[in-house]
């Protein structure tokens, strides 16, 4: 798999734009922040064809740039756990009537939950439901490639936030230990912000866990 990471917008939010091979055109994007004009502009000129995104929760900071994928590619397919599904379209639920500009990206296409296999442009992915920064928050897993996106559940050397509106530090942490912490040593962890790490390493050095 070919993995692409743009950090977009000032929340220095993760995008990551997958395919099967390098010389691969159709991709799979993760998550589409704020600052959507340079994801656009990566994908015209790299000649790319997003078939779909898939939103690891609906926070204002991974949805921002639903609304121009969709303006610029009309056939993207937008993807979203049920339970955050309301966040796309209710500024008060995405924080973004918090930060006073507030924002729809317009309903999803597709709703997943815990279990269900994402399949597009040959790419197979995992949803593991792991609420507590929202109660819809998931993370992606493949186990042939032996990566998980983490969104913002876990970071190198930390968390995420859960002092947002139906947040919950103990949901969180217990996402963590149950859906992600079970999986190989060696997964390679890309996370909503910051730099890529591993399961392992977060095992034995995330302070929230020592």
């Amino acid at each position: 798999m070919k993995i692409d990471r743009l950090i977009l917008g000032a929340y220095e939010t993760n995008c990551y734009i997958l395919r099967e091979s390098a010389t691969a055109k159709d991709c799979l994007i993760v998550d589409a922040g704020l600052g959507a004009d340079r994801l656009i502009n990566f994908l015209k000129e790299h000649k790319l064809n997003p078939a779909a995104v898939v939103l690891t929760h609906g926070h204002i900071d991974h949805i921002a740039g639903v609304a121009a994928l969709r303006a610029e590619f009309a056939d993207i397919k937008v993807y979203i756990h049920k339970v955050d599904a309301k966040m796309l379209t209710e500024a008060e639920h995405n924080l973004s009537a918090l930060a006073g500009v507030p924002f729809s990206a317009g309903p999803a296409d597709l709703f997943i939950e815990a279990g269900d296999i994402i399949e597009q442009v040959s790419i197979k992915l995992q949803v593991l439901h792991t609420p507590g920064h929202t109660p819809g928050g998931i993370c992606l897993y493949s186990k042939d490639e032996g990566i998980v996106f983490t969104n913002d559940t876990l970071f190198a050397d930390s968390i995420g936030r859960t002092d947002f509106p139906n947040g919950s530090k103990s949901q969180l942490l217990n996402s963590i230990k149950e859906k992600l912490f079970t999986l190989p040593d060696e997964t390679k962890v890309y996370p909503g912000h910051g730099p890529i790490t591993t399961i392992a390493r977060e095992k034995a050095h995330n302070q929230f866990f020592r």
